[in-house]
């Protein structure tokens, strides 16, 4: 299987259309960010030192999120390419089994999700520091590292699943594009999530990809968090979490973080469940 997997990974790369539209969404962000969202939003903050380097922070982590779903979407590409032109049912006819042949599209998705991420996580850094912030600490990298495979683990679990009903290249195409569009919403970078109808907040914090982008954005947040509200009333800071998606809050509890975990831990099993069982009903038919 390691084989079949380079072999995705070499075709996916190899076409650079299919990683500028994997990124596309990000770009789109990161654009209305510099060139509008990002003065709006720090006007809001107090005027204190640090709260342009909160709001970088706070995008980035943001895009993170994007970013490995978009990507992991742009990867499972090549699998659909494969059935569009019916270059999958040579790899069927090889000794290769079915499986693992499914496996090594899954496994080369994730790959490509968190190398690119990964790149983007780097990128991240020194665009903070360029813009007068500061890198995280050593130990907050390794931990915003762990959040960004466990974030693209889950998200390929999940769109493993949905690209399992696609069979042509223009139902993914669109597919994609809604994906990238909705994306930005259900991570509160478009419009914070404070700002929507309870019953909007309530169907974001459903998702997975929601969770995975609040945990990025406590690691890389929370000493720039500390330098704006430093001295202010506690509740102003808990206000600007649960506002900006920092925190969710049910039941009149702040969700703790090891419950975003088992969220994401959770719908990897369940989406993956769910994928090998579709994935073998279309191997018998």
């Amino acid at each position: 299987m390691k084989s079949f997997v380079f072999r995705n990974l070499k075709v996916f790369f190899r076409d650079r259309a299919s990683v500028f539209f994997s990124l596309l969404s990000v770009l789109i962000i990161l654009a209305l960010y510099v060139l509008f969202l990002g003065d709006v939003w720090t006007q809001e903050l107090p005027k204190v030192v640090g709260a342009k380097a909160l709001t970088d922070s706070w995008i980035m982590a943001g895009l993170l999120a994007v970013m490995s779903v978009t990507t992991v979407m742009g990867a499972f590409g090549t699998m659909v390419d494969d059935r569009a032109h019916k270059i999958i049912k040579d790899f069927h006819a090889s000794p290769i089994g079915k499986g693992r042949i499914a496996g090594g599209y899954v496994l080369s998705s994730f790959v490509v999700g968190a190398i690119m991420t990964l790149i983007a996580f780097a990128l991240s850094q020194a665009y903070i520091v360029f813009r007068g912030g500061q890198m995280l600490p050593v130990s907050k990298m390794i931990e915003a590292v762990a959040l960004i495979l466990l974030s693209a683990l889950s998200n390929t679990a999940m769109i493993s699943l949905l690209i399992s009903f696609f069979k042509s290249q223009n139902a993914f195409g669109t597919a994609s594009s809604i994906l990238g569009t909705l994306i930005g919403f259900l991570t509160g970078i478009y419009v914070p999530i404070g700002a929507l109808p309870g019953p909007v907040q309530w169907f974001i914090k459903l998702f997975p990809v929601s969770h995975a982008a609040l945990l990025i954005r406590r690691v890389m947040t929370e000493d720039a968090l500390e330098r704006v509200f430093r001295g202010a009333p506690a509740f102003a800071e808990q206000g600007f979490r649960e506002a900006m998606g920092i925190d969710f809050r049910f039941g009149g509890q702040v969700l703790p973080g090891y419950a975003s975990l088992l969220m994401l831990v959770g719908s990897a099993l369940l989406f993956y469940a769910l994928s090998i069982l579709r994935f073998s009903r279309k191997g018998r038919s």
